[in-house]
């Protein structure tokens, strides 16, 4: 196959995320997001609360990362945060289904993606921290909106939303601060349990 050939087959193998449905309600509740809403809305986030970054971060690159990170749920699918079994063998399957999806690009753009990836898994970078604080904030930004609606559903604890968000406060302090703030709400208002 060409380069351009390759190209083609990721893009469009990449339309499948489309399907991909997440726990996470859309902010009117009406529905649960899908996989390509979910990453074009951190992508937007990106560039628009850059400014709130604990650090200097290189929009354009954490904008491919939050594009790029949930692709492998093509393969591997949406493992739900508070999924206790599912969470055993997430990590082995993302891996498959990465080494599947970015083998596909040529190899410097399946070197590039993939190191994208890999990098937000990691969360060591400015740019992999920052990115991770906006996919750990926006679900909550969604279920804050939708009126808890996929934590009443689902019996979700303050406490596993705490845990899942110990490393949040690194991309973001005031983002951070804003949806602690959220978290703290929804317990008084019952939609997240204490």
């Amino acid at each position: 196959m060409t380069d351009f050939e390759k190209q083609m087959a990721f893009i469009m193998e990449l339309d499948k995320i489309k399907k991909i449905t997440r726990q996470t309600y859309l902010s009117d509740g009406s529905r649960k997001e899908n996989d390509a809403e979910h990453s074009w809305h951190l992508a937007l986030m990106a560039f628009v609360f850059a400014d709130y970054a604990n650090e200097k971060i290189d929009v354009l690159k954490t904008m491919k990362m939050v594009l790029l990170h949930d692709v492998i749920e093509i393969d591997a699918g949406d493992t739900y945060a508070y999924d206790t079994e599912g969470n055993k063998t997430k990590r082995e399957r993302e891996l498959k289904a990465a080494d599947r999806i970015f083998g596909l690009l040529p190899d410097a753009q399946r070197m590039e993606y993939r190191g994208l990836w890999d990098e937000f898994e990691a969360m060591e970078t400015v740019e992999a921290k920052f990115a991770n604080m906006l996919d750990k904030v926006q679900p909550l930004l969604l279920n804050n909106a939708s009126n808890g609606k996929s934590w009443v559903e689902h019996g979700v604890r303050e406490s596993q939303v705490l845990a899942r968000n110990s490393r949040t406060h690194e991309g973001s302090e005031e983002l951070w601060a804003y949806a602690k703030s959220l978290i703290e709400e929804n317990v008084k208002k019952g939609r997240l349990q204490p």
